[in-house]
Formats: C-alpha cells, sequence, structure tokens
C-alpha cells in the first residue's frame, strides 16, 4: 500500500509534495554513495560485446520485452546472443542458467520468461559479470551478452547502454527516495540511446538518440494451457478481473481497455510474490494477466485464467546503431 502511494507521488504529482521535500536530504545522500561506487568500482571486461538495456527510474519500464526483440532481431543479422540478468528476488549469490522448468522464486520472474519467450541462453547472478562469464563458459557458441536490467551495474563493462522508460517518464525529477530516479537525468548524456515505451518526457535530452517503442498485443492463450488462444472479442461480457504486478499496473489495464475488454482492475506491486489468497477476487470471474505475473500465477488458482503476450515493436535502426557501436568496441 505505501509502495503504491510513493510511486503516485513520483510519478502523478510531477512536483515535490510536502511529504517528499523531507526527504530531500536522503536523495543527496543517495546520489553522493551512488556517485562514490560507480567511481570506485573497477569494470570487468567480458570477451564479447555486452550490451546493458536498463533504466534510471525504479520499476519496469518494458525492458524484458526489448531484450527479447533484441535478441532475435541479431539472431537474424548472424549474430548469437545470450542474456545475463540480476534476477530480481532469485536465491543466492552463485551464477546459475536458467531453464523453463526453474522456479521464479530462485531465478526470477523476467529472467523466466526471457528464456520460456526467446531461445537464447539465459543466466542469471547478483554479479552480472561473473553471470556473463558462466554463460560463456557453459555456451562458448554466444558471441554477445544482452543485459536486461543493470545500467547501475558498474562492475560490468559494457560497449551499449539503452536506457528505458515508459510513459510515466522521470516523475518529479528527483532522486531516490524524493523521486524515482536511480541516477540523475545528467546521466542520459552518456548512454546511447534512450527507448521511449509511451509518451515522450520533454526533460528527455534531445541530443541523445531516441527511438520509439510499440508493445502489440498478441492474442491471449490459457494459462493451464497455453496452446489455447482466444481474442479478445471471445471475452467480452464475461465477468473479467485483471491484475498486473509491473512498474505501471495502469499500462496494461489501459491495453486491455484498447482491447474493448470491461474488467474490475486489481494492481500489485512490480515482482510481487502471489499467493492464493491474492487471487481469490477471481472466485466468479475470470481473471487477465500480464505474462510476467502468468509465471508467478500458474500453481495458484484453478479458476480459469488468461494471458496477454506483447511483442515490441522498434525500427532496425536501433539494431544498425548497435551493430556499429559494438565494430568500434576495445579489445577485452
Amino acid at each position: 500500500m505505501f509502495a503504491r502511494w510513493l510511486q503516485r507521488q513520483w510519478f502523478e504529482q510531477r512536483r515535490l509534495t510536502p511529504a517528499l521535500w523531507l526527504l530531500l536530504p536522503a536523495a543527496a545522500l543517495f546520489w553522493l554513495l551512488a556517485s562514490l561506487r560507480r567511481r570506485l568500482i573497477a569494470p570487468q571486461r567480458l570477451p564479447v560485446p555486452v550490451v546493458v538495456v536498463g533504466n534510471i527510474t525504479i520499476g519496469g519500464s518494458g525492458k524484458t520485452p526489448l531484450v527479447l526483440w533484441l535478441a532475435e532481431c541479431l539472431r537474424e543479422r548472424g549474430w548469437r546472443p545470450g542474456i545475463v540478468s540480476r534476477g530480481y528476488g532469485s536465491a543466492g549469490a552463485t551464477p546459475r542458467p536458467v531453464d523453463a522448468a526453474s522456479s521464479h522464486a530462485e531465478v526470477g520472474d523476467e529472467p523466466l520468461l526471457l528464456v520460456r519467450r526467446g531461445s537464447a541462453p539465459v543466466w542469471v547472478g547478483r554479479d552480472r559479470a561473473a553471470a556473463g562469464r558462466a554463460l560463456l563458459a557453459a555456451h562458448p557458441e554466444v558471441d554477445l551478452l544482452l543485459c536486461d536490467d543493470g545500467l547501475q551495474h558498474y562492475r560490468l563493462a559494457r560497449d551499449v547502454e539503452l536506457a528505458v522508460f515508459d510513459g510515466r517518464g522521470a516523475g518529479n525529477g528527483c532522486l531516490l527516495p524524493a523521486g524515482p530516479l536511480r541516477e540523475p537525468l545528467a546521466r542520459l548524456r552518456t548512454v546511447d540511446a534512450v527507448i521511449c515505451n509511451g509518451a515522450v518526457d520533454p526533460r528527455l535530452r534531445a541530443n541523445t538518440r531516441r527511438f520509439a517503442m510499440h508493445l502489440r498485443p498478441g492474442p491471449f492463450y490459457r494459462l493451464d494451457r497455453p496452446d489455447l488462444t482466444c481474442a479478445a472479442e471471445e471475452l467480452a461480457g464475461r465477468r473479467l478481473h485483471a491484475l498486473a504486478g509491473i512498474g505501471d499496473p495502469e499500462r496494461f489495464f489501459r491495453t486491455l481497455e484498447a482491447l474493448g475488454l470491461d474488467f474490475s482492475r486489481h494492481p500489485f506491486p512490480d515482482h510481487h510474490a502471489y499467493s492464493a489468497a491474492d487471487l481469490a477476487f477471481a472466485a466468479a470471474g475470470t481473471l487477465l494477466m500480464t505474462e510476467k505475473d502468468a509465471v508467478k500465477c500458474a500453481a495458484l488458482t484453478a479458476r480459469e485464467a488468461w494471458v496477454l503476450p506483447v511483442e515490441a515493436e522498434l525500427p532496425l535502426a536501433l539494431v544498425e546503431l548497435i551493430e556499429e557501436k559494438i565494430r568500434g568496441r576495445p579489445l577485452a
């Protein structure tokens, strides 16, 4: 409850509220510690190019669909990508591989979605450099690494940095905990491109290369039978309950509305660890959810539930920019 209230203060007010003014000293301390950490960490370069897909705001912004899109586009252009991730909430510090049967509690929800939706090998670990080395040792054919999140994980040297924003933009523009930023907006001067998943925040620097990303919904599939699909029209008229535990649940709800569906909203915090009690509201209805939520909910309900997949769409000029940057990388 407090987390949702705080995010509303950050993103909806677009200015400092009286309560957030009290957090400015803590934000200044956060900036100081983050700056010192960046200067003290020695980056570790891996023998293959590294592309980091991250953000400077807290919460999800569409990084995982972008990573899936990049992996597919790069594969079509002759690359053999692998993916590394922190694995939010995953247990243990030792790098580990992810497969379709992995537990989300052990590897995180997004890495599990990445391996189920894509064909690239995925490894997780708190130390992304160590996870990258472990992946390369297990998959010597991999010649490029995509890092899902990790813009602030400076131990991993990178050749390309992509910063992703959703329609909420930079919120009130303040650093944590007074605002949603993990780094100042000036950090965008050093990234290679900004990816806008929604409306463009006017504070994003005009001289930074920007690419628009659109998330295109596919047909729904049954949570317990992914081979069964249906169109939105087939769900119309039912008593529907939509849940979303992503960075901006309203983004999912707006997508459902655009599909012509009428439903009850049930937002949850990003990366929420669901229990069966959390889904009790759908006792007399049909559940709708994101793929990120689906990897955690499959064993929690016997109710009819449908999952909405999305595909990222971006200009191929982004892939061309990445390849151009990679060609000029220093030797490991």
